[in-house]
């Protein structure tokens, strides 16, 4: 999926008055319940104060151009170090009194930029733009706001128009009529989006109660029963859906991409692959594609309350028409358990594992764990030398299932310490007697691998059950559990972070995450955000464990495999090369840029680098020989069973044929095989 960055969005919160009272009644229940549960209870004092003030406007003004410097000073004064106090005393009029003066900075921008679309740009006179990395100080007065907005719509008009072609003379000789079509789009769109957010009349007092939460670890966030229970279906492999894939496009387009022959869109027998996506609504609110922040989108397409959408939709540039569509249940093939063989000689079998899924609510008691032991059942009757299990970008989920799964590699012993906030520590055991499957385990995991699948590649790697390889994890190792504020009410729930787990070594990779055997790069490693990154992140430390456990095989025949693919590694040119492409990116996003002049060349150029460096790294193939990747005979069977899912299959087969980092992972069983 291209992946699409949005510069200035706006974002922020409901306009109409929120009840101070029932406000703080809920920041109370969640205060109460992390002082006695949460595992590093903070006191609520200036520090949260100032944590949640500064966190509320860098989310309702990023980009520094609604509230003015006055009032944003005014609201300094009165709240940044007084929001503690406030909530303690059951005053919550503050969050009030910031979005009516948000509510006056939209007014005043919306009246500026009608005035804007109005009259023509002079874009002869010199002007210059930088962007920050950071946020930056509230600075804006009253008598620059006009040429703020000026500034960026310049900027935003020029940027579009660049994207029209790759032909700059074209450009230049067509200027006015692309410029006049330019200026209408984003005009209009940011109008649109002030509009969306002045009239919103959803509640969202939950950035409030969120910033609140997060004060105390990442981790921490307040639900809604209807969050709550959409947290709980993306758990789960199985829940509400569409049944479509969608794409954003050069124009940030939302475009129907696929159609499962199962699901309810495709049921309609009126949307069609390509089909653009206009509006969405779910009977009491509808969002314009076009000037709504993508998360909303998100929320109305993915929420389990929405059983009902209806999509306004448009074919070929033609008239819109609108599609009903009732939700059903439907299984998330991207996120289920999947197999394969690679290598017809010495056969080694695949495993991904997208996520650590659960069936949370007790229906069927299926969850990731048992699809994964009939997944190497089937592998094992093909006779397979090897397994490779995929945690790359498996951001983790039930940590009973990761317990489960530990336990069918580990013979017996213990697999983790868990510590409660009473500083208590509990030995979490293998669950099964004996190994399910006894062959050598390549685990590769990245960047995005977290928390649950974590916790399993630790295991593995502790016990010398696996080689890791990849980069470097994301770094947490904490539990969460859901709790209800108000059991009468069973409408607001806080999850909240419990228990720290640590390695049976004593070691934890909170905060710093864990070091694979091999190190491989992967494109945007430096991008990828950690656990380390955020401010309230819960620091690393260890225990002293009061029990042995004994190894699989003998650590120096991992080290052994590591350092020859550390060797292998070092003299690839497709690894040298995604070094080289990351120092780019690097420069691109992490030094600060210097200013451009506010000129179409500047800001074509400027584009022409941006889209070089992602041509560059989409056209980026490995140089190894395609790997002979097929279906188990157990899964080939199947699939003659259930023919619905051979484009879905056929893909998986395709992603995996040239992936560097399996590639990999087969040579270093391979070796294994051969040095046995």
């Amino acid at each position: 999926m291209k992946k699409i960055s949005l510069v200035f969005l706006l974002v922020g919160f409901s306009l109409f008055g929120q009840n101070s009272d029932s406000t703080c009644e809920i920041l109370t229940k969640i205060n109460a319940l992390i002082q006695s549960e949460h595992i590093q209870p903070k006191p609520v004092d200036d520090s949260l104060s100032v944590f949640v003030f500064d966190n509320l406007i860098d989310e309702m003004d990023p980009s520094r151009n609604i509230f003015l410097k006055s009032e944003y000073d005014i609201l300094v004064k009165k709240y940044r170090l007084n929001i503690d106090n406030l909530i303690l005393n059951k005053d919550c009029s503050f969050l009030k009194d910031i979005t009516s003066k948000y509510r006056n900075g939209l007014l005043r921008n919306k009246t500026i930029l009608e005035k804007i679309q109005s009259e023509p740009i002079d874009y002869s006179v010199k002007d210059t733009i930088r962007f920050y990395k950071k946020s930056f100080p509230v600075y804006m007065k009253e008598t620059e706001i006009e040429k703020v907005w000026r500034k960026k719509m310049r900027y935003e008009i020029l940027d579009a128009i660049s994207e029209v072609s790759t032909n700059l003379d074209s450009l230049k000789t067509n200027f006015q009529s692309i410029e006049a079509t330019q200026k209408k789009i984003i005009l209009d769109n940011q109008i649109c989006r002030i509009n969306t957010l002045l009239q919103s009349k959803k509640d969202q007092q939950e950035k409030l109660y969120n910033y609140f939460c997060t004060y105390f670890d990442p981790h921490t966030a307040y639900f809604s029963d209807d969050s709550k229970s959409s947290f709980v279906a993306s758990l789960s492999k199985e829940h509400l859906s569409l049944g479509l894939s969608v794409n954003l496009n050069e124009k940030n387009e939302i475009i129907i991409t696929e159609l499962d022959p199962n699901g309810p869109a495709f049921q309609t027998g009126q949307i069609k692959k390509g089909d653009q996506i206009v509006s969405i609504s779910n009977q009491k609110e509808t969002l314009k594609v076009s000037c709504a922040a993508l998360e909303a989108i998100s929320t109305m397409i993915l929420s389990e309350s929405n059983k009902t959408i209806t999509l306004t939709l448009k074919r070929n540039s033609g008239k819109n028409f609108e599609v009903r569509i009732e939700k059903q249940i439907m299984k998330d093939e991207e996120n289920s358990v999947f197999s394969f063989i690679i290598g017809k000689d010495s056969k080694i079998g695949y495993i991904k594992i997208p996520s650590f899924y659960a069936d949370l609510e007790g229906n069927s008691g299926k969850g990731c764990a048992d699809d994964v032991a009939k997944e190497i059942l089937k592998l094992q009757k093909d006779n397979i030398k090897g397994l490779v299990i995929d945690l790359i970008d498996n951001g983790g989920g039930s940590m009973e299932e990761a317990i489960k799964l530990a336990g069918m590699f580990i013979d017996s012993g213990p697999i983790s310490i868990v510590v409660d906030n009473k500083h208590q520590q509990s030995v979490i055991n293998d669950p099964y007697k004996g190994m399910l499957y006894k062959g050598i385990v390549v685990v590769l995991v990245n960047g995005n691998t977290a928390s649950a699948s974590e916790f399993f590649a630790a295991i593995m790697q502790d016990y010398n059950r696996a080689l890791l390889l990849g980069s470097n994890t994301l770094g947490k190792a904490t539990m969460q559990t859901i709790q209800s504020l108000d059991e009468k009410k069973n409408t607001d729930f806080l999850k909240i972070t419990i228990n720290k787990f640590y390695r049976i070594t004593g070691k934890s990779h909170q905060y710093i995450g864990i070091t694979p055997d091999v190190v491989l790069p992967e494109f945007y490693e430096n991008i990828f955000q950690k656990e380390k990154n955020f401010p309230t992140a819960i620091k690393n430390d260890s225990i002293i464990p009061a029990f042995k456990f004994r190894p699989f095989v003998k650590r120096s025949l991992i080290n052994m495999l590591a350092d020859n693919s550390t060797i292998r590694v070092a003299a690839s040119d497709y690894f040298n090369n995604i070094i080289k492409i990351n120092q780019t990116i690097d420069q691109l996003i992490n030094i600060p840029q210097t200013e451009i002049p506010m000129t179409l060349d500047a800001v074509f150029n400027q584009k022409k680098i941006r889209m070089g460096l992602w041509d560059e790294i989409n056209s980026f193939n490995a140089k190894n020989s395609p790997l002979d990747i097929y279906n188990s005979t157990v899964n080939q069977f199947l699939l003659g069973m259930y023919p619905t899912e051979k484009v879905m299959n056929q893909y998986q087969i395709d992603n995996l044929k040239t992936n560097p980092y399996l590639n990999e992972a087969v040579n270093i069983i391979n070796e294994f095989n051969a040095a046995k």
